[in-house]
Parts: C-alpha cells; structure tokens; sequence
C-alpha cells in the first residue's frame, strides 16, 4: 500500500527526475578560433597546444578548430593542426587574414577561403564549414547574399555560433597583465573568466528556447590563446555541473538549424541572436553587437584585472 507520504516523496522524486531530464538535454559542442599562437607570451607557448587539448581530451571532447591561414603557414602551425587532426577534430577555414568581410566585397571573400583551403584542405579532417571574422557576414543585405553565394560556389557551410562569448578580451587583458607584472597571479582570471562563459551559455540557451521552443545542440566560441590553456577545463566543468552534455561539434552541426539563413541586415552575430532579431519579437532585449569588450570592461576593472 501506497500511504501518502510514500505518494508525496514518490512524485517528488518524479519531479526532480524530470527537471534532471529537461536540463539534460542541453547539449554543447566546442569550436576554437584563429590559432594565434605566437600570442601566447612566449615562456609558455611550447606547452599551450597540449594544455588545450588536453583540457578536451580529458573529458573526450571532439572539437572543431577554425584556423586562420596565415597564423599556421609555418612549422609551428602545420604541427598544431597536424596534432588536432589526429586527435579527431575538425579543421574548417576561418580566412587566410582574418579580414573583417562585413563590408569587403565577394571576391575578396572567395580569395581568402581558396588560400586558407590550400593550407588546410589536406588534412583528413578537414571539413568544409567557414566561420566568418567576429561573425560579421555582410554589412548590407547585398553583401551577405554575395558572402552566401561564395559559399555555396565553394561548397562550404556557414560555421555558426549559436553562444557568442568574449574570452579573447579576457585573454587581451591578461596577457597585457602578466606584460606589466611578471609576477601577477594569473589565477585571479579563472573564477571572473568561467562566469562569464556560463553566463553566455545560459543566456543563449534561453534564448534558443524562447525563439525557437527548444534548446539547440549549441556551438560554443572560444579561442586557441592563453586563457584557454589555462582555464578552458574549468569552463567545461562548470558548464558540466550545470547539466551541460557535450557532443562533437561535427555532430552538432548536423542539427537542422544550422540551415538557417537569417534575413537581417547587417548580418551575423549569433545564429540564435541573428533568429531572435529577424523575428522581430526581441527588438527591446537584443544588443549590438551581441557580444564585445565594452560589456565587459566594466566588470574587470571593477575586478582590478
């Protein structure tokens, strides 16, 4: 016999098993930008590669890395890509130059994608995505139907973001911390740095759902630098703790959303900003740009960092 005490704890436990389910489905994949490794200050440089992937490897993750052509054109580079391709990442293109495309015109866009595939295009790995600089994919709508018609001639697909986040001005400020001060305790980033990142996510999960009903397998950005050598582990963990479930990226891109073209001007940002602003139910809420370093540089030098 059921007492009702028994009842009340058994849908209790119901209850929880739910919650536990519905934050459960909350899945992540992680995507590294530009492999900017010669700014990474120089005494730790040699062991960055390995700290970042071991930080995936650790909880088996399978990333995508989107190289920037020029950082990798030399010895150094070719061992970086060369390692992730055999570690089971994707290698996609993010430029040659790193060239802001919001306002540069189709054949520059074309240019820079066939240079940078030259590079990477033999890799195993490789996979045709194209993530555009700081996500800006044409100022006009002109130009973003041109940058989308590049694409589709070259046989690539957008990279998108769905978390936008702002560790690279982390990343500025510290490195110019530890150039003033040798000594400076790097450490004091980490707590400030994984908040912020949790934030982001949270922010755009909700966002996901209130757009299109449902929480996406979602691609989180961030950037092969000095922070996340340090502290991209934390950030995985604390986003694990919070029923964060982590899918390959080659994975998440498999999700329909990822079709998307959003029909706003000027265009990129997150896939899921860029969904939120063309349905015109956002206007009050939305910020442009929809991440950068002003929203940030409040709370660090508030921080003193």
């Amino acid at each position: 016999m059921v007492t009702r005490r028994g009842f009340v704890a058994s849908a209790a436990s119901v209850a929880a098993g739910l919650a536990r389910a519905a934050v459960a489905e909350r899945h992540i994949a992680i995507t590294m930008d530009d492999v900017n490794w010669r700014a990474i200050p120089e005494g730790l440089r040699p062991h960055a590669n390995e700290r970042i992937q071991g930080h995936l490897r650790k909880r088996g993750i399978r990333a995508a890395l989107f190289p920037v052509g020029s950082n990798v054109d030399n010895g150094e580079g070719r061992a970086i890509l060369a390692s992730w391709n055999d570690a089971g990442h994707i290698l996609s293109n993010h430029t040659w130059n790193h060239r802001m495309m919001g306002r540069a015109g189709a054949g520059q866009l074309r240019a820079e994608i066939i240079r940078c595939e030259a590079l990477i295009g033999g890799y195993a790995r490789f996979r045709r995505f194209f993530r555009f600089p700081a996500l800006k994919e044409g100022a006009t709508a002109e130009l973003r139907d041109a940058h989308r018609g590049v694409l589709r001639e070259l046989g690539y697909r957008n990279g998108y973001v769905t978390i936008d986040a702002s560790d690279w001005y982390y990343d500025q400020r510290l490195r110019a911390k530890l150039q003033e001060d040798a000594l400076f305790d790097a450490a004091r980033y980490r707590q400030p740095y994984v908040a912020h990142m949790v934030d982001r996510a949270e922010y755009y999960d909700s966002l996901s759902r209130r757009v299109l009903g449902r929480s996406v397998p979602h691609t989180l950005l961030v950037h092969y630098n000095l922070l996340n050598a340090l502290f991209l582990g934390d950030v995985l963990d604390a986003l694990r703790e919070r029923g964060w479930e982590f899918v390959a990226a080659e994975e998440a891109y498999r999700d329909p959303v990822f079709a998307s073209e959003p029909q706003i001007a000027p265009a990129g940002e997150s896939l899921i900003w860029a969904l939120a602003k063309e349905s015109g139910r956002f206007e009050g809420e939305l910020r442009y740009p929809g991440e950068d370093d002003v929203y940030e540089k409040p709370k660090l030098d508030s921080l003193g960092l």
